[in-house]
């Protein structure tokens, strides 16, 4: 046994031994911002280079409890329940009720009530589920921390942390404890969350006065906080409740949940439609009175309209159908956090994406490394080197061995040759691997030449430095943007001489053709004199540059093309070399082959450029050597041109761009914490191509629920309309208050809930998107409606004239026909709601087997409510015979068959349609509607 074995050991046991007896919740540092890190140590009894071991954190579980803020508690069914005797519509069913009561109407008032506890329980059941699946969604976005325990380094589930646990942190991630920092390299967090001061924090392990304000406290890291550079560890001394934040959740016992605007839309649709059917069914029962009709009838019926016009079911089912299209979302790999993202889908019109890992597989290979000496390739599968086509020694080149260890050295990631496998920036890596075929290894050349300081790579500065120790003396080896590091060299690795404009000139013109090839270009340096106290400055000496090829990924120029054609733009904003992002974006389609790339530089003093700059501006599709900063400024620029912009990215830099852009997409797997907070939408696959099947999905869930709402409408008008011109026509009256209640619940909800659950047309994504302030109804269709309202209405009043005076019915058989009628057509009518253009057997509603299944158990139900003798006479059903059930069939067919007459021969387009500036594409002043509806 070696000695750091035995000490390690011994470490663990006295750990174990102590923690068991010292640590409790009582015992937990009280200050420990103003206490040394031995201290802190001591009262936690963790060695940070060990952590805890599993036993011991079990025990601490049980005392401290899990890492849990104060959440919102999930929906209690009973509450749910309640919820659903709070609307209008239960209300107004209880009028009816009680009126019916009143006039001793037992049979009738019973039926209400029986009515009335079915629709309860199907608004009860639908909205339970739409709850439950986001509850469920919830837990899919669980949040990791990565430990030291038992020595080793593993990734846990942020809520098992407990005090004494040993975090990892690097640029990204999201404190998830409150820590005390006891080491770290450039390590910086932004705890604007927490304390409101947009500067962000550098951290040290140095204790603080305990006095210190939450944001002087630089030796702690606070839960919720965002780590956005650097790398570093720190204890846990507070966890859950008693993190800082957690206090804060305390002070707030619940917050209100936002409404979607699709929700606000229809709230508010459903209020406009309550007072317009109340004031229709107050003067239908005005004239029923002039004509004589009979008092309480009348005034039941006046009510049982005003039920059956208003949309009850709206918010239901779109909740439904929202939460519906979460979950098949969520099987497609697109986790989706709040119903509102699903509502943008459908009418996102730019796709603003990073290159590295999105468009790109991410797995970089150094493909060339060009020194002084000349050029040379790496083959991977030979394990060779080559110059000239002609395997060589690379250690027999020294400028080759030089640049190589450059690479090695300045970077943190790991990599094991005997595996071919590695940890860390994928570019990293590939240095790594590069410098394994020269027999330059990270862990030997670290022993050779150990690393003092690091000075991690900044988006500002582009550049990335690492400073060892040769015996006495010191150097820095420096990677990053060829032109950064070449302004900073002052010569080159085997020149003395001066290194002139002209020469760096030359090394330009090779990086940029390297970079037309589609490769990503590092210069590489060194500066043999540097001071490890500070950052390294100019004096570089230039060794050559690395050129990093990361191929498209297999999906992406079929994804790509796939939104084009769907009238969504593409656009790049990458921080690569304008000729390697031009050089992907032409490869997978997003760039046609004139175009050029724009550089971040171009777009500084946009907001104050004439409209026509800007409009030429987002026109454009590749942008390059862009800034966090400037992809805000591309969102706003889109924004400005009334696109609706879905920002896709993965990094801590990216999480600004994706809070400000209307939707933001992250990567599940290699994105960070930071960006998966802040984003809208996480593709759990990091698949580009997972946006074309959420995109597709959003279009199809907002195209249901105008589905849902033009079907519900319609019918809902059909009722009303039926029964007010019977009473202004001195007729019998078409349908019953306990007729129309029973419609209200058969022929409208069941098939209404069915065209909610479709899977779409196959051509949802070869129109454009709708306009965001587009309505769920246009004009348009508010006139179809009435249309599709009025013929059916108009069967049902022919059936009725036919009965009455053409086969001589009484007035319960008459009624009963165009109640049969009414009830068969607005079924029939579920086949009305097919899109324009689609095929009349072959469609998004016939596709649809709930629909099927939702006929199938409304036409047993009609059938029921007929033959059955408790049901007919509580609906009052009279006997029609063959004749009278074939003329109701018959009549009932007539809406259908118009309604696909008009399908068949309505336009495809719509008049007036906009050309997309960017795509090309066709802008619709309404868009393509389900139903064919402009």
């Amino acid at each position: 046994m070696t000695f750091d074995s035995w000490l390690h050991d011994a470490r663990r046991a006295r750990l174990h031994a102590v923690g068991s007896a010292v640590v409790s919740a009582e015992l937990l540092p009280h200050h420990p911002h103003a206490s040394p890190v031995a201290g802190v140590v001591g009262e936690l009894a963790v060695d940070p280079s060990v952590g805890l071991s599993e036993v011991e954190v079990e025990r601490r579980q049980k005392l401290f409890g899990r890492n849990l803020l104060a959440t919102r508690r999930p929906v209690s069914d009973i509450k749910l329940l309640v919820r659903q005797f709070a609307s209008p519509v239960v209300a107004l069913l209880a009028a009816a009720m009680a009126v019916s009561f009143l006039f001793g109407e037992w049979q009738q008032a019973t039926a209400i009530a029986v009515v009335l506890l079915i629709n309860t329980a199907i608004g009860y059941g639908t909205e339970r589920r739409a709850v439950r699946s986001m509850e469920a969604l919830r837990t899919l976005g669980g949040r990791n921390a990565r430990v030291r325990r038992d020595g080793r380094s593993e990734v846990v589930s942020a809520d098992a942390l407990v005090p004494g646990d040993v975090v990892l942190l690097e640029a990204g991630d999201v404190v998830s404890a409150d820590l005390r920092c006891v080491g770290g390299a450039a390590l910086s967090v932004d705890e604007s969350a927490l304390t409101g001061e947009s500067v962000p924090v550098e951290k040290t392990a140095e204790p603080n006065p305990q006095a210190a304000a939450l944001h002087e406290r630089a030796a702690m890291l606070f839960k919720g906080t965002h780590v956005i550079g650097g790398s570093g560890e720190g204890i846990v001394v507070a966890t859950g409740l008693s993190t800082e934040l957690g206090r804060i959740t305390e002070l707030v016992e619940e917050a209100q949940e936002d409404s979607s605007p699709l929700e606000d839309h229809l709230a508010r649709l459903s209020r406009q439609l309550i007072w317009l059917t109340m004031g229709l069914a107050s003067v239908v029962a005005a004239a029923g009175l002039l004509t004589g009709r009979p008092v309480p009838l009348m005034i039941e019926t006046a009510i049982a309209l005003a039920v059956a016009a208003i949309p009850e079911g709206l918010p239901i089912v779109a909740t439904l159908a929202l939460a519906r299209g979460m979950l098949r979302m969520a099987r497609h790999n697109a986790l989706v956090e709040n119903l509102s993202a699903v509502e943008t889908l459908g009418s996102t019109t730019v796709v603003l994406t990073d290159k590295t890992g999105t468009l790109t597989e991410n797995r970089m290979a150094v493909e060339r490394v060009v020194t002084a000496t000349g050029a040379f390739w790496f083959d991977y599968q030979t394990r060779t080197v080559l110059a000239a086509g002609v395997p060589i020694d690379p250690s027999a080149d020294a400028e080759l061995t030089r640049a190589l260890l450059v690479g090695v050295l300045c970077g943190n990631a790991d990599y094991d040759a005997e595996t071919d496998s590695g940890s860390g920036d994928p570019m990293e890596v590939a240095l790594l691997r590069a410098g394994a075929l020269a027999g330059l290894y990270r862990g030997e050349q670290l022993t050779l030449f150990p690393e003092v300081a690091e000075y991690p790579f900044d988006p500002a500065t582009k550049w990335m430095a690492t400073a060892h120790r040769d015996h006495d003396q010191y150097f820095a080896a420096v990677k990053g943007a060829p032109e950064v590091v070449l302004a900073l060299a002052d010569r080159t690795g085997i020149a003395p001489g001066p290194f002139d404009d002209r020469a760096k000139a030359a090394w330009l013109d090779v990086a940029e053709q390297l970079a037309a090839d589609g490769l990503r270009v590092l210069g590489l340096a060194a500066h043999p004199c540097a001071d490890p106290q500070q950052p390294v400055g100019g004096g570089l000496a230039f060794v050559g540059l690395v050129a990093l090829r990361d191929p498209p990924r297999a999906d992406i120029a079929d994804a790509v093309s796939s939104l084009c054609r769907a009238g969504i733009g593409v656009v790049m904003a990458t921080g690569d070399h304008p000729s390697t992002a031009l050089a992907i974006a032409r490869e997978v389609g997003i760039a046609a082959p004139g175009a050029t790339a724009t550089t971040g530089d171009e777009l500084s003093g946009l907001e104050d450029a004439p409209e026509a700059v800007r409009s030429e501006m987002a026109r454009r599709q590749v942008f390059a050597r862009v800034s966090p900063r400037q992809k805000l400024d591309l969102i706003e620029l889109f924004q400005g041109e009334g696109q609706i912009v879905a920002m896709i990215g993965d990094g801590v830099n990216d999480a600004p761009a994706l809070t400000k852009a209307d939707i933001g997409v992250a990567m599940g797997k290699r994105g960070t914490e930071v960006a998966r907070d802040a984003a809208d939408m996480v593709l759990l696959d990091d698949r580009f191509s997972t946006i074309v099947t959420a995109a597709r999905e959003g279009r199809v869930i907002f195209d249901n629920i105008r589905r849902f709402a033009i079907y519900l409408l319609s019918c809902n008008f059909a009722e009303v309309l039926v029964v007010a011109l019977a009473v202004f026509a001195g007729l019998p009256l078409p349908l019953l208050p306990l007729q129309i209640l029973f419609l209200n619940l058969v022929t409208d909800i069941f098939p209404a809930f069915a065209l909610a659950t479709g899977e779409g047309e196959g051509d949802v994504l070869d129109r454009p998107p709708r306009r965001p302030q587009e309505s769920i109804i246009s004009a348009g269709q508010w006139r179809m409606m009435a249309g599709y309202g009025l013929v059916i209405a108009a069967s049902a009043l022919l059936a009725l004239v036919a009965a009455r005076y053409w086969l001589g019915f009484d007035t319960a058989a008459t009624t009963t026909v165009s109640f049969l009628t009414i009830a068969l057509a607005q079924l029939w009518h579920v086949f009305d709601m097919r899109g324009r253009g689609s095929g009349v057997l072959r469609n998004a509603v016939t596709r649809n087997r709930l629909v099927w299944y939702a006929l199938a158990l409304c036409v047993g139900l009609i059938v029921a409510a007929l033959t059955v003798p408790v049901l007919a006479t509580a609906l009052q059903i009279g006997a029609i015979g063959v004749e009278g059930a074939a003329l109701a069939v018959g009549c009932s067919v007539l809406p259908l068959a118009v309604g696909q007459v008009w399908l068949a021969a309505g336009p495809v387009a719509i008049p007036g349609d906009r050309a997309d500036p960017r795509t090309g594409r066709r802008h619709r002043r309404d868009s393509q509607v389900p139903n064919g509806v402009d």
